[in-house]
C-alpha cells in the first residue's frame, strides 16, 4: 500500500488540483518541505496524497535527528524523469479525456500487456500518470497479482531460451 508519493512540476498549484479532482479530493499548500509545494489530498480512508514541489526540487537529508528538507535544484534533460504513478479515480474516461483537454494536457488509452487499460495523462507534457477508471482498476486488481506476474515472468523467459 503506498499512502504518498512525491513528484515534481513547473505549476505545483496546478498540478496538485488536477491530481486532486481526479481523485475526488482536495488540493493544499504544502510549505514544511519546499517553498511552493502544493498535495493533492484524494480524502479516502488511507488519506492518499501525492506531494508535488516545484520542478528541480532535490530532496536531501537534513544533518542530525531533523527532517528531510527540499532545495531549489536543477531540472533534469528536457524536463523528463522516470518517476510515474497509477492513481485510481471514480471518473469516467470521458470526463478525464476533457480535463486533459482542458489543461492542454495529452493523454490517451493504452493496454498494458494485453491484460489492464490505463489513461496516460501528460501532466504537463512530459510526467506520466496512469488513471484507472473503476473497471480498469478491477483489470488491473486481476492481471497484477504476485503469481500472475511470476507467470509473466517465466513465459517470457521460456520464449527467450527458445529464440536463443
Amino acid at each position: 500500500m503506498i499512502f504518498h508519493l512525491s513528484i515534481d512540476a513547473r505549476d505545483p498549484q496546478r498540478v496538485a488540483e488536477v491530481l486532486a479532482e481526479l481523485l475526488g479530493g482536495e488540493a493544499t499548500p504544502f510549505p514544511p518541505v519546499a517553498e511552493g509545494s502544493w498535495l493533492a489530498h484524494a480524502g479516502d480512508e488511507r488519506n492518499t496524497m501525492v506531494e508535488v514541489y516545484p520542478r528541480g526540487t532535490q530532496l536531501i537529508e537534513a544533518p542530525g535527528k531533523g527532517e528531510y528538507m527540499g532545495t531549489p535544484g536543477a531540472p533534469g534533460e528536457g524536463g523528463l524523469s522516470a518517476t510515474h504513478f497509477a492513481m485510481a479515480t471514480q471518473l469516467g474516461p470521458a470526463q478525464i479525456f476533457l480535463i486533459a483537454a482542458r489543461e492542454g494536457w495529452p493523454a490517451k488509452y493504452c493496454k498494458r500487456g494485453g491484460a489492464f487499460g490505463v489513461i496516460e495523462l501528460w501532466m504537463e507534457g512530459n510526467r506520466m500518470v496512469e488513471v484507472l477508471t473503476p473497471e480498469m482498476q478491477a483489470e488491473y486488481l486481476a492481471a497484477t497479482t504476485l503469481p500472475n506476474w511470476k507467470a509473466m515472468l517465466a513465459q517470457r523467459d521460456a520464449t527467450h531460451r527458445i529464440m536463443a
